[in-house]
């Protein structure tokens, strides 16, 4: 792939939509992404006839808070604008009109990019954070892009790492706003039951509330990665960073790079029904194979890591070789 893989970058649409990437906040990992394609002089190409894929790059956030205020929730007008900035390429452009936009992709991180690309931008290879396999994620064509919450875009990997296994003396952590349905329910059955579940609402939005949350995270076994509104969650990044082993509950989420990566050596996954069967099922793991999973967690950390200068193997490069594998697999040969 790193050998022959080219990327055509459309120059056309006007910042702060396009062009102008976010690299702070809970969405920034379409803004790393396209800070650092655009930035390639490795992986794209000026000749679009040369490339073996053509990006769209706009920014899913910027699209949502540039033509809806907090107030206004309008996702058809963020749709009717995509479908007209997809029209003026298939206007000036032979590209998008000889596969039928198959060998197009973007990559978008809000929450609403999966509804707002679904119709005219569906051929499209999708690169979502919101890959929900039951909401129109297409396994196969679309990609999976992990949710990386980025407070500083000069040091994303500050405080990284945690405690070794024998000093974690947390069974189960959770902290978060009760957003979705399931959450609540987390602390319906576990809030304040038993002292090695530490299961809680909203944090305090501050500096002590923000060192308090990484210390459990650091200190504790598994890390409860509860869905919200959405299937996804930053919380599924934060603990493999953190050393801590990822509980995953959200039925129909699509775990990003599981065709190269086995997330069950290194995550646990939960059925949204069993939450309340939550503390026996993280018992039932033996302790030899919570060190199996905390060696394999290890490992992959650098798949999760953003590098101003992008490394081999780092998420940069995970998501182009999930791009690379979809187009392998839908188009014809190199």
């Amino acid at each position: 792939m790193e050998q022959v893989f080219k990327i055509y970058v459309y120059k056309e649409g006007q910042k702060p939509i396009f062009h102008q990437p976010g690299l702070t906040g809970i969405y920034a990992g379409e803004g790393w992404f396209m800070e650092l394609i655009e930035k390639s002089t490795r992986f794209t190409v000026e000749d679009p006839k040369k490339a073996h894929l053509y990006y769209l790059p706009f920014g899913s956030t910027t699209l949502r808070w540039t033509l809806n205020s907090e107030k206004s929730h309008n996702p058809k007008k963020l749709e009717d604008y995509l479908k007209d900035y997809v029209d003026l390429i298939k206007n000036k452009y032979s590209y998008w009109n000889a596969n039928g936009g198959a060998d197009h992709f973007f990559v978008a991180c809000h929450d609403w990019a999966l509804r707002i690309t679904r119709k005219h931008m569906s051929s499209c290879i999708r690169a979502l954070c919101n890959a929900n396999a039951a909401r129109g994620f297409s396994i196969g064509k679309d990609v999976s892009v992990p949710v990386t919450f980025i407070h500083n875009e000069d040091d994303p990997l500050r405080d990284m790492g945690g405690k070794p296994p024998s000093d974690r003396d947390i069974l189960a952590f959770f902290a978060g706003k009760m957003h979705g349905y399931l959450r609540p329910l987390l602390l319906k059955y576990w809030e304040n039951k038993v002292s090695d579940m530490k299961i809680f609402g909203p944090m305090p939005l501050d500096i002590e509330g923000e060192t308090m949350y990484k210390e459990y995270m650091k200190s504790s076994k598994y890390c409860i990665c509860a869905r919200g509104y959405q299937v996804h969650s930053p919380r599924v990044v934060e603990s493999i960073l953190y050393g801590c082993i990822p509980v995953i509950i959200a039925d129909n989420y699509v775990p990003p790079f599981f065709d190269v990566l086995d997330w069950e050596t290194f995550a646990v996954f939960v059925q949204e029904k069993d939450i309340r069967n939550l503390r026996s099922i993280l018992l039932s793991i033996s302790e030899d194979r919570y060190l199996d999973m905390h060696h394999n967690l290890k490992m992959v950390q650098r798949h999760f890591i953003w590098h101003k200068t992008p490394q081999k193997y780092d998420l940069f490069h995970m998501i182009l070789h999930s791009l690379w594998s979809s187009r392998v697999s839908r188009l014809r040969p190199l």
